[in-house]
């Protein structure tokens, strides 16, 4: 039997992890003094006031024992090979305990490096284990989340680029493109980094612009693909986008979720982002 593992920044639900056979490691969320685990006692609701009150929030990877007792754990239930997936390494050490992790369990486990954020780690965690349910041995389970990680696009937009600053997920160069002259960024991941894509007036045309984006990634897809809408503190906003996304693509509708607590600490309240990986 082959497990998949991945992290709480995957934004899987309960639900979804327990339905696709996914165990998901949780991160730290540091608010002020308290710690909080993400998926357990911390909201993103909370993570958006305490950054809107200027109360400093960071964040904190499992340690190579949390994975270690995982990975022991599901050996113990049966598994002979794990496959581990992870946010981009470039972002987080959370890949690096893993690995760390890997080096001592009993069974084989093959970490790997999503290059993501959010949904797009929960799609190739979940391609991992469509790949298991197909009959793949671990080195195809493990190709098929390199795979949907490496393919994926993630569009997001930003109200400010202050938050991704203060947690050095963005330079200090590209903070200075969003707050001149009150441009709007919408930013994407490249080699697993956060990066500004265009600059935009307006929240309503750089919204406009991220659609037009997504529906153009979608349209390039030619096997179908996987699209999702995440958002922190912008339920209404969210829920628009996604709409719109639905009638451009002929969908029925697209899911829409917050971030979980991680991730909403270094985007800030009035994040958007949108998703696609190709199938």
């Amino acid at each position: 039997m082959i497990a998949i593992v991945t992290d709480s920044t995957s934004s899987l639900s309960v639900e979804d992890a327990e339905r696709e056979g996914i165990t998901v490691v949780p991160l730290q969320v540091i608010i002020g003094a308290d710690v909080y685990v993400e998926g357990h006692d911390v909201t993103a609701d909370m993570i958006a006031e305490a950054l809107a009150g200027f109360v400093p929030v960071s964040t904190s990877r499992p340690t190579p024992d949390e994975f270690l007792a995982v990975y022991e754990k599901l050996a113990a239930e049966g598994a002979d090979a794990i496959v581990s997936v992870h946010l981009s390494s470039r972002m987080s050490g959370t890949l690096d305990s893993a690995v760390l992790a890997s080096k001592q369990a009993s069974v084989p486990v093959t970490c790997i490096d999503s290059t993501q954020v959010g949904i797009a780690t929960g799609f190739a965690a979940g391609r991992a284990a469509q790949a298991r349910d197909a009959g793949e041995d671990a080195v195809g389970v493990a190709d098929a989340a390199r795979r949907a990680g490496e393919s994926s696009t993630a569009l997001l937009y930003v109200d400010t680029l202050e938050y991704l600053k203060r947690g050095g997920r963005v330079g200090s160069a590209a903070a200075l493109i969003g707050s001149a002259l009150a441009v709007k960024p919408i930013l994407t991941i490249t080699d697993g980094l956060v990066v500004p894509l265009e600059r935009v007036r307006t929240k309503a045309k750089a919204l406009a612009r991220l659609e037009a984006l997504a529906v153009e990634k979608a349209a390039s897809c030619d096997d179908g693909f996987d699209i999702g809408v995440q958002h922190l503190a912008s339920p209404t906003t969210a829920v628009a986008v996604a709409g719109r996304l639905a009638t451009a693509l002929g969908r029925e509708a697209i899911a829409v979720d917050e971030v979980g607590a991680a991730i909403g600490a270094h985007v800030g309240p009035g994040m958007i982002s949108v998703t696609i990986t190709p199938r």
